[in-house]
């Protein structure tokens, strides 16, 4: 007996050991699974739902926009509050509430809204659908922060990011593509309903590693007190608030430039839309595998040195070359166009480690840090559009890029000023996380 054992559990201990080098929390490793399947099975429809909704109930694109601008609400809202639950019920069940959200108000959106054509309950159901997916996404990303050693933190984030985007919107949309000639729009919307259900229950049943199963504040913190902390540690903890400000400016030029990017490319430089839709892909593409590279790499030389130099200064060169270089080229150089469309899909990836940076600047409101964060990741999703809105008609597509270059050098500037406190620094040298080093007692799974 003792024979037969003994090698499986060297096995195990061998592969965890593994799992720790490359950055990735061996307890979790079942999480990261769950969280690629559950980001396809949303992203499935990430290429088509505009025009989908369009055509069973909502008459119009603009009409389906709304849908979708109350879906992009909800998003923003449960984006905070996966930080400021997890702090009171635990990241699982955060998780739990995502997953059943999602689960129950799609299920109602395709078969009584879709199926009867009824675009009020479409602004309903598919509204309320939103609070879905970032409370499960998020939710984990807590428990990571949580988790993770804080030396091998921005690796661990990495990871988390490279199932996220790996799922939405590049494994997703690859998925629809395949199924849709077959199953046609509407099965596929079912389908990624299934793909989504088994990555959650893959994460909610797979990972026994305890932290996550309880609250994460101090017994004493009542519900109010928890939500309104997660919004005032902005003020309280000025570096946590200028984070994220930094994440808003992370990704708002990205949603920012969505809006226009399209004509100019397709239209006024002449590739067309199908090579325009390549140069996208190619861009996230990029962005997948250098979001678990920075990760890493951030561990070694510093969370703040790589979201300076390869993120905010990275990206305020890489957007005006993205823009100004196919311009100036025209439709035959459209290699290069591809070239400067990694280095932005490679550099927008160098902010990863804010992920990993906020909550490490206030370890005693972890949960606190990540709503601010997850806030702003929502936020940028309008920041962008609006910064489009306002300045296209007076300065034209060239200058509102440069808006967007000086928004990254702003970042950079503000990051200077996201200095670790002593507490993670010493969680740093002991190899611990944030959880054990805040005055907690170590959580063994």
């Amino acid at each position: 007996m003792v024979s037969t054992t003994t090698p499986r559990s060297t096995e195990r201990g061998g592969l965890a050991r593994l799992l720790d080098r490359w950055g990735l929390p061996a307890p979790l490793f079942l999480g990261y699974v769950g969280l690629l399947l559950f980001m396809i099975g949303d992203g499935v429809e990430s290429g088509f739902i505009t025009p989908f909704i369009a055509d069973h109930g909502a008459g119009t694109e603009v009409r389906a926009s709304y849908v979708i601008t109350v879906y992009g609400v909800a998003v923003m809202l449960a984006s905070w509050l996966s930080g400021a639950l997890s702090e009171l019920w635990g990241p699982r069940r955060v998780m739990f509430v995502g997953l059943t959200v999602w689960l129950t108000f799609d299920a109602l959106f395709l078969a009584v809204a879709v199926a009867g054509e009824n675009y009020p309950l479409m602004l309903v159901f598919y509204g309320l659908r939103g609070f879905g997916y970032p409370m499960f996404a998020f939710g984990f990303l807590v428990w990571i922060t949580a988790v993770a050693p804080v030396a091998r933190l921005g690796a661990a984030v990495g990871w988390f990011y490279f199932a996220f985007t790996g799922g939405l919107p590049t494994l997703g949309s690859l998925v629809a593509s395949f199924t849709n000639p077959i199953l046609g729009q509407y099965g596929t919307l079912w389908l990624s309903v299934g793909i989504l259900g088994l990555g959650g229950l893959i994460c909610l049943l797979g990972v026994r590693e305890r932290t996550g199963y309880q609250r994460l504040a101090p017994p004493e913190v009542k519900p109010v007190q928890s939500l309104l902390s997660s919004l005032s540690i902005a003020w309280k903890n000025p570096r946590v608030g200028v984070g994220m400000i930094v994440r808003v400016i992370n990704t708002a030029p990205e949603f920012g430039m969505l809006v226009f990017f399209p004509t100019i490319f397709a239209h006024e430089i002449g590739f067309g839309m199908s090579r325009w839709l390549l140069l996208v892909s190619v861009i996230y593409g990029t962005n997948i595998f250098f979001n678990l590279i920075f990760g890493v790499l951030s561990d070694k030389i510093g969370w703040q040195t790589t979201i300076f130099w390869f993120g905010a200064i990275g990206c305020a060169i890489s957007i005006l070359l993205l823009y100004f270089v196919p311009l100036n080229l025209g439709a035959d150089y459209y290699w290069v166009a591809l070239l400067v469309g990694a280095l932005y899909g490679a550099t927008l990836a160098g902010f990863v480690p804010i992920s990993a940076l906020l909550p490490s600047l206030a370890p005693e409101n972890k949960g606190g840090a990540m709503a601010l964060l997850n806030l702003g990741a929502g936020a940028a999703t309008f920041v962008g559009p609006a910064i489009v809105s306002l300045f296209l008609g007076p300065v034209g597509a060239a200058g509102v890029v440069v808006i967007f270059a000086t928004l990254y050098v702003v970042a950079a500037v503000l990051t200077r000023f996201l200095t670790l406190p002593e507490t993670t620094k010493k969680a740093v040298e002991k190899d611990v996380s944030l959880t054990e080093v805040a005055g907690g007692e170590p959580v063994t799974s």
